[in-house]
């Protein structure tokens, strides 16, 4: 990461808390930004066509976060702990002006890892500025290659060539590693399992499976519909040998896999039947600038009203302690059969 000794960039915080965590003694890592509760894709599993059509009222421009309010966050957060930032959505570039944002972020001192998550529609003409900008790493969601399952699954039938122009896009622009991340869902393009690594093999991307996940309440989620950790791991080695690899970090999401003849990386998102909660090191600040402690979190704490009404820094870092000292979410593991019933944010809402 780049980094600034400029007031306006650098934090003015003191010491980093490097020992703040939560009551189940986790630590304070990562923070994921959702800069937009928008996307120009409508994928069944996230934002179905059904709810977030025409006459679904998206967030108001004054009720979005600017990007200045956003890194004032950001800045706060890494004085906290936090050494790697996520930015995503809805789709985060769809965001107006997203360069400018990663400019601000990349500058702040003791960040050392700024990533996005997106679709990848827009990086024909986005790659090459957040890469100058300062953007780290992409992550790219591409859930087949099957151009009809591609198209089923994003709902507005854009075809999957036009995500691999973006994919080639980003490698062009120096992105490298860039992760490929696939949701499967059972009877739907659980061929993407053996095709994708197929087409992206390392050392320039690494593949990821990720269960699909039962996250808010409009995609339909059914546990008859998961194809499990397990399984996703046979397919793989009925084409090729893998063999479990160590974890680069505490807290990642993915299990890391290698292919053994290749020696190529392969991960595995496995949070609904083997959650990793006891790990978990992130925060989640939503577009509107709610700050959840979990993916499936019920509610969120407001920092907005805090940051538009004259509070200090100072006054925003008791916040931020006060929230990860009190938190003690895991959901995935106590999942129960009352879990469609819970009060849950949607994915787009709060990013992935």
């Amino acid at each position: 990461m780049t980094t600034s000794s400029s007031s306006s960039e650098s934090s003015s915080l003191g010491t980093r808390h490097s020992s703040l965590t939560d009551t189940l003694s986790r630590p304070l890592h990562d923070l994921r930004i959702s800069v937009t509760d928008r996307c120009n894709f409508r994928c069944t599993y996230c934002m179905p066509k059904e709810v977030f059509g025409r006459d679904y009222k998206f967030l108001a421009r004054d009720q979005i976060l600017t990007f200045e309010e956003i890194a004032r966050v950001a800045r706060v957060a890494v004085g906290l702990g936090v050494e790697k930032i996520r930015l995503t959505g809805g789709e985060p570039t769809v965001r107006n002006g997203l360069p400018d944002l990663v400019r601000m972020l990349a500058g702040i001192q003791g960040l050392r890892d700024l990533t996005m998550t997106t679709n990848a529609t827009l990086l024909p003409i986005l790659a090459a500025p957040l890469r100058e900008a300062g953007l780290s790493r992409i992550t790219v969601s591409l859930d087949s290659l099957d151009d009809a399952t591609f198209r089923a699954m994003n709902d507005v039938d854009f075809p999957v060539s036009r995500v691999i122009e973006g994919i080639e896009a980003a490698r062009a622009a120096g992105f490298a590693p860039i992760k490929i991340n696939a949701v499967i869902k059972r009877g739907v393009n659980e061929d993407a399992i053996t095709e994708l690594p197929a087409h992206f093999p390392g050392p320039d991307f690494i593949v990821r499976f990720i269960e699909y996940m039962d996250v808010g309440h409009t995609n339909g989620w059914r546990l008859d519909d998961v194809v499990p950790a397990t399984e996703i791991i046979e397919r793989l080695n009925s084409t090729s040998p893998i063999a479990p690899a160590d974890p680069n970090n505490q807290g990642e999401v993915a299990k890391r896999w290698r292919n053994v003849e290749a020696g190529t990386e392969i991960g595995v998102v496995s949070s609904v039947t083997q959650p990793f909660c006891g790990d978990c090191t992130r925060l989640r600040l939503s577009a509107d600038g709610n700050l959840y402690t979990c993916l499936f979190a019920t509610r969120g704490h407001d920092l907005r009203t805090l940051l538009r009404n004259g509070s200090t820094d100072e006054d925003l870092v008791a916040q931020l302690i006060g929230i990860w000292a009190k938190r003690k979410d895991r959901y995935s593991e106590l999942r129960t059969a009352k879990t469609p019933d819970l009060p849950k944010v949607e994915m787009s809402y709060i990013g992935g």
